[in-house]
């Protein structure tokens, strides 16, 4: 006899079967999800992506998550984006099964440069902007481009990830309904609730590269309004980056703080318009 109301499984963290997959090692757990190394039912290697416990009753966190699953499959057929193979609900937890890339998050790794580093990093800027790129022209922003969401494989092809904040581009700048994000990565005019567009990333994107070539964070602060602070005091001015690493070129130093200005305005247009700027000096 069915019983109508027996409790639905619990989730839990032990490996082992999961609707059709097989989960195998516990690789990573975030703010919103667990990271599962695991098999399909083809027997190909995945990632699972599974919305954690304590979020099942959480809908803004579920719709967050679905959200970003929807935009990520959108996004598909480039290079540099992490590949989607499917996503939906297992026991009414949604997940997210996706490409299993073996290496490290950019930002673990300019955290211990190497000279291999020095060797890629041209590569590196122009493919993560090439997938920034694609994002905008599939018509998503993806608002929360940082080093630790880009994935570095062992040979040194880019992956983007982590599409849960991601939006819809509109015709205009428009406001966001909440703010989350990592603050030192933010433009001033998200971080001051103002309306936004894809000029957010492109400001996200130089201060990545400004991390990248440094190895600090232009602007800096203990919290979101002292950052905020440090990026539109005129006395606050950024560093250049040619005077703590005199081997960034001229031009390169140029286009990197053309994406850091202060009025979306006066930034590149479009991260085309930058990467072509870039790939022009780097010959990549």
């Amino acid at each position: 006899m069915l019983n109508l109301f027996s409790k639905k499984p619990e989730l839990t963290n032990d490996p082992g079967p999961w609707g059709p997959f097989r989960l195998i090692e516990l690789i990573n757990t975030g703010g919103m999800a667990n990271l599962w190394l695991a098999t399909d039912s083809h027997g190909r290697t995945v990632a699972v992506r599974r919305l954690l416990p304590q979020l099942q009753n959480d809908g803004k966190a579920k719709k967050r998550f679905i959200s970003g699953c929807e935009i990520l499959a959108a996004v598909q057929e480039h290079d540099h984006v992490i590949g989607c193979f499917d996503h939906g609900k297992i026991q009414g937890v949604p997940y997210l099964a996706m490409e299993y890339i073996e290496g490290a998050n950019l930002k673990e790794i300019i955290a211990e440069p190497t000279e291999e580093l020095c060797c890629r990093i041209g590569n590196v800027l122009i493919d993560m902007g090439e997938a920034l790129e694609h994002v905008h022209d599939c018509g998503y922003l993806h608002l929360d481009f940082k080093p630790e969401n880009v994935l570095i494989t062992a040979n040194w092809n880019v992956r983007l990830i982590d599409f849960d904040l991601a939006r819809p581009r509109q015709d205009r700048p428009f406001k966001l309904a909440d703010n989350p994000g990592t603050p030192a990565y933010m433009s001033p005019e998200q971080l001051q609730r103002h309306p936004v567009d894809h000029r957010a990333d492109i400001f996200a994107y130089g201060v990545c590269l400004y991390e990248i070539l440094t190895g600090s964070k232009p602007f800096t602060g203990s919290s979101p309004i002292e950052i905020l602070r440090n990026q539109i005091m005129p006395q606050k001015q950024i560093v250049p980056p040619r005077q703590l690493n005199p081997a960034i070129p001229a031009e390169v130093e140029r286009t990197l703080l053309k994406s850091l200005e202060i009025d979306p305005a006066k930034r590149h247009g479009l991260m085309s318009v930058m990467l072509h700027d870039l790939r022009s000096t780097l010959y990549v």
